[in-house]
């Protein structure tokens, strides 16, 4: 398919959507709404999609970087004029694909079969239809006596014979390049709007004589688009729907699939069981056997081979192989745990490492620190990693014992093996296989309570 190209229109301002963020921008299933068309468009294609933008180029620009190349619609003046914006990459000979950027349920399998369709032919062009029960608001595909397609007829403009007609244009079409070139050098904007529809193309290129044909399009979520936020969420769910469908038959068990939200650019490996409420975002791999239950969110975080996560968050960090996370348990970015270890509940963790082994049970701060392997820290302990003007690191060594309610004052460090009494407050040094006590003698003082009630 190197010989065909695409366009994605995405210049709408989409006004309905009621934002500062420009309608193809806004995400559905973790990605942009014109992402999925370029993505799509890039696989039936094999090569970048032009990227037709308009207000708020620089967001569009920024977003997409090198991935596409760029034609700019100065001013909307309609779909034609969007694709004559983009002229200086119509050179050449060969097919190009033109779909609307805000179509993201639209898959390259389906671009490929359209794009097939008119070279297999040598057709002028080709077009995108389905047959629907109620055609309000769409245009109509007007077919002559040998069944090639005319003209698309838009609702307004149409007869009553022609609004009789079901089949109706879905907006995405592949053109001979030479052919529509000529098409759009006689658009002329003779409608109400003063716009220059690209559907006067395909009249164009009926009229010289070239045949034209219409491809089926098979699921109606597909031509689905979107210009509201009730359409996004609706477009999402459908998204969602299809990643959550392709992993299970992958061989993903999910317990409710309509409540598992996973975002498209997720990896996730063979036996992994997914509970109801789970959210999985970015650049997130969880590997084989993994176990998610109900509560948690985790992005662009890697969960190693047999490891679960319970109730928990995890933001930009790795978890490695048969560790146990939570319940209540924030993995904040930047920390790294390893195999066989326990993070438990309400256990927070922050740029640190947690070595094989070792054990964080439950009400914990673990900020810039390291832990060694097998060590074991108590409940209620803190790295106390920030002064008030610079952050610190805190090192603990390997099978070392951190009692409960200790407070480390980094820059420390505490030797492999050594012990912490409870309630120690550390501000030097432990060496390897000591024992740290760091808290004042405890007095007692008898009948002092019942004296201080009497008076």
């Amino acid at each position: 398919m190197n010989n065909t190209i695409a366009i994605v229109l995405a210049a709408g301002e989409g006004k309905r959507m009621k934002s500062n963020t420009p309608k193809i921008l806004h995400k559905a299933a973790g990605k942009a709404l014109s992402e999925w068309v370029v993505d799509a468009a890039a696989e039936a294609t094999g090569q970048p999609p032009v990227l037709v933008i308009g207000k708020n180029a620089d967001m569009t620009r920024d977003y997409f970087g090198e991935r596409v190349l760029y034609a700019v619609q100065s001013e909307p003046l309609g779909s034609g004029h969007a694709v004559m914006a983009a002229s200086e990459h119509l050179t050449g000979d060969g097919y190009v694909i033109v779909v609307a950027g805000d179509m993201p349920l639209i898959q390259a399998q389906t671009l490929i079969r359209l794009s097939k369709t008119a070279a297999d032919n040598r057709l002028g062009a080709c077009l995108l239809t389905a047959a629907v029960d109620d055609a309000t608001g769409y245009g109509r595909v007007i077919r002559g006596e040998d069944g090639g397609v005319q003209r698309i007829v838009e609702h307004r403009d149409a007869t009553e014979e022609q609004k009789a007609v079901r089949e109706i244009n879905l907006s995405i079409y592949c053109f001979d390049r030479a052919l529509l070139r000529e098409a759009l050098a006689s658009l002329k904007p003779n409608n109400v709007q003063g716009e220059y529809y690209l559907t006067d193309c395909i009249e164009y290129i009926s009229a010289k004589g070239k045949r034209i044909e219409a491809v089926s399009c098979g699921s109606a979520d597909e031509w689905m688009g979107v210009n509201d936020r009730v359409q996004l969420a609706d477009a999402a769910k459908k998204l969602r729907r299809r990643i959550n469908n392709n992993l299970m038959l992958s061989g993903v068990t999910m317990m409710d699939p309509d409540s598992t939200y996973i975002e498209a650019t997720v990896t996730v490996g063979q036996d992994v069981t997914i509970y109801p409420g789970v959210t999985l975002e970015g650049q997130t791999v969880i590997e084989q056997g993994a176990v998610l239950y109900p509560g948690s969110r985790i992005a662009d975080s890697t969960i190693g081979a047999g490891s679960t996560v319970q109730n928990s968050v995890i933001l930009s960090s790795t978890v490695g192989e048969h560790t146990t996370i939570g319940p209540y348990a924030y993995l904040r970015p930047g920390s790294q745990v390893g195999n066989g270890c326990r993070v438990g509940d309400f256990v927070e963790v922050k740029n640190a490492q947690i070595k094989d082994g070792a054990k964080v049970s439950h009400l914990t701060y673990i900020g810039d620190g390291e832990i060694g392997e097998k060590t074991n820290i108590g409940c209620g302990v803190v790295f106390v990693n920030y002064d008030g003007k610079k952050k610190s690191k805190t090192i603990v060594g390997k099978n070392a014992f951190v009692g409960c309610n200790v407070n480390l004052v980094a820059p420390v460090s505490v030797g492999d093996g050594a012990y912490i009494a409870a309630g120690s407050t550390v501000t030097k040094n432990v060496e390897e296989d000591a024992l740290c006590i760091a808290r004042s003698r405890q007095t007692v003082i008898e009948g002092w309570a019942k004296r201080r009630r009497d008076e």
